[in-house]
Formats: C-alpha cells, structure tokens, sequence
C-alpha cells in the first residue's frame, strides 16, 4: 500500500513538469533550424570572400537547403489546424492534455457560445498561450484560447464574447 501511494505521489509531482516538453520541442526545432540557416549563410560569405567558384556554389545550395527547412519547420510550426484535428491527436498523445494542477478562484461555471463573460474568466493568467501545442485552431485577432477548468474557450476580448467551446478538453 505504501508503495502504490508513493507511486502515486511521485507520478502527480512529475506529470505537470512532463507536459511543457511538447511545445519546448518545436520552437526548439524552430530555434536550431534558423541556427542553421544563419551558419550556412556566414560559410557562404567566406566562401564568396576567400574561396573559389565552386566553394561559392557549393555554399549558395546548402543556404537554399537551409532556408527551405527553415521555412518547413515555420510552417509546420505555424499550421492551420482543423476544427477538430485535435480530437485525433488527444487519443494518442494523453499526457499533452493531462489535467495538471490547475485551479481558479471562481467556481466552475458551463459557458455556450454567444454568451458574454466577465474579463475574470479570461484575463491572461488563463491563456492558452500555445494553441498549436493542443491542435486547436489559430484564433483570430483579439481572440483568446482560454483554459476554463477541463474546458477550452475561444473569446473575443473585445467584447468579452464567448466564441467557440470545447467541453472536456482536458482530460
């Protein structure tokens, strides 16, 4: 019995630290791409000042090749998800969308599309503040994705309009 509650413990504490991984691992993609580019760039230009003709050469198709995976990696990082793409995604990727510990200090309240909510509900504290982590769909301007208990709200801060609900989003 006490090894099943130390388990449990422990597997609490490290799930909430687990779960950030996802979104450090693209933009660190992102980061080492555009690395890259900026290195092949500096070889093109010694290439150009102390090198031959073919060095140049050389040097000019791998800046291309590196600009062209600098250019996947933004795109894929920036891909327009669907409406629901992330439905299929959670099924195989549980620990992206575990509950975590997250509390607010308002109780919890299902909110439908169309109905305006306090700035309370949305203030930045409760942002989303990387959406193509969960799939979820880019939100326009002045829209929020905002994380309300184990739902997602997307919001028009402007007005404060509830404008899309993803009940039990979080597991």
């Amino acid at each position: 019995m006490r090894k099943f509650i130390a388990t449990a413990l422990i597997a609490a504490v490290a799930m909430p630290v687990m779960v950030p991984a996802a979104s450090a691992q693209s933009q660190r993609e992102v980061r080492r791409e555009r690395q890259d580019l900026r290195e092949e760039q500096r070889e093109l230009r010694d290439a150009r000042r102390y090198g031959d003709r073919r060095d140049v050469r050389r040097e000019q198709r791998d800046v291309r090749e590196a600009r062209r995976d600098y250019r996947d990696a933004v795109q894929d990082r920036n891909r327009r998800w669907g409406d629901n793409d992330w439905r299929t995604y959670r099924g195989s990727n549980r620990g992206v969308y575990a509950r975590g510990n997250w509390r607010a200090p308002f109780r919890y309240q299902g909110f439908r599309t169309g109905v305006r909510i306090a700035p309370t509900y949305y203030g930045s504290r409760y942002y989303i503040s990387d959406p193509w982590r969960y799939r979820l769909p880019p939100a326009n301007r002045y829209q929020r994705w905002v994380r309300h208990y184990d739902d997602v709200l997307l919001v028009d801060t402007r007005r404060g309009v509830v404008v899309r609900v993803y009940r039990n989003f979080f597991w």
